[in-house]
């Protein structure tokens, strides 16, 4: 990834020689996921459901688009003054707004369908990585890194949409990704190295808005990521790195695990594909709780 003084994060992942990104959709009961897209000159990353219900929300090559699901066309949606965008947004489908973070480093937000953006977060000293929004649209959830050590643990941070100082709840000293609400804004659902048997090695967990211990919520082999809950809070999904993995690498034999949220041992599915960062990084389900999607990016080779 490249990177200039305007833009430290760089401008976004590319695809490799012989790659290709798929965009695919899977249901609650577990039936084999569908392929809806295929693209082999632009990397898309990260789906978000958009609130109509008939489209998905990606990132790719700095800009954000929609991707319809019925005729498979994608298009760009404007966004006038925000930077080039990575793979953390949200959608605030009460208010019409999109939260996003940018390769600035900040968190930005738009209108939905395009517009002009506003800056949030203001502290040139961190790095603002967003995952959640609090169901009532006055708070997000994100992870900040100091811009000087980006291989610092990742902290929880809360800021109120309108802007202001962030503030910090306690969720333990280890490495902290994913913070995202539940849908009745009890919790905060996120991955943590804090029950870690070894470096690196991620555990779902929550903890209660209120403040309180974290709570661990599967205790597994591999390394798991960004659990997403679904709009009704019955269903949940998240993804499984091989053991030993360290953070969240592109390019690697992953998968995608559907569960119900009382059980999250038991996957009602397992989806196994090549992919990783990118594939399922922020909430992708669908308004009706019946659908999720994901992305894959296979070589000719795997």
């Amino acid at each position: 990834m490249t990177s200039n003084p305007e833009w430290p994060l760089g401008r976004g992942r590319q695809l490799r020689p012989s790659q290709r990104t798929e965009v695919w959709v899977a249901d609650i009961e577990g039936r084999p996921a569908q392929l809806v897209y295929t693209s082999r000159t632009m990397l898309l990353e990260a789906p978000n459901w958009a609130p109509d219900g008939r489209g998905l929300l990606l990132n790719g090559n700095g800009l954000l688009w929609r991707l319809d699901l019925a005729t498979g066309h994608s298009s760009q949606v404007p966004l006038d003054g925000v930077p080039p965008l990575n793979n953390d947004h949200v959608v605030d489908a009460a208010r019409g707004l999109l939260y996003m973070s940018a390769n600035d480093g900040h968190i930005w937000s738009a209108p939905i369908d395009g517009g002009v953006g506003s800056r949030i977060t203001h502290d040139p000293s961190r790095y603002h990585f967003l995952h959640g929004i609090s169901p009532d649209g006055a708070t997000l959830a994100f992870v900040e890194l100091p811009t000087d050590d980006v291989a610092a643990a990742g902290r929880l941070a809360l800021v109120a949409t309108s802007g202001g100082d962030s503030w910090y709840p306690d969720a333990g000293s280890k490495h902290l990704d994913g913070p995202e609400y539940s849908p009745d804004g009890s919790w905060l659902y996120v991955n943590t190295e804090e029950f870690g048997t070894r470096p690196g090695h991620a555990q779902l967990a929550r903890l209660p808005v209120q403040g309180g211990r974290l709570e661990q919520l599967v205790i597994s082999d591999s390394v798991d990521w960004f659990p997403h809950l679904s709009p009704n809070g019955e269903f949940a999904t998240y993804i499984s790195f091989p053991a030993g993995t360290r953070g969240h690498p592109a390019d690697l034999k992953v998968e995608v695990q559907l569960v119900r949220i009382n059980d999250w041992s038991t996957p009602i599915a397992r989806y196994p594909l090549f992919g990783g960062q990118g594939t399922i990084n922020v909430n992708s389900w669908s308004p009706d709780s019946r659908r999720f999607a994901f992305v894959a990016y296979p070589l000719d080779t795997v």
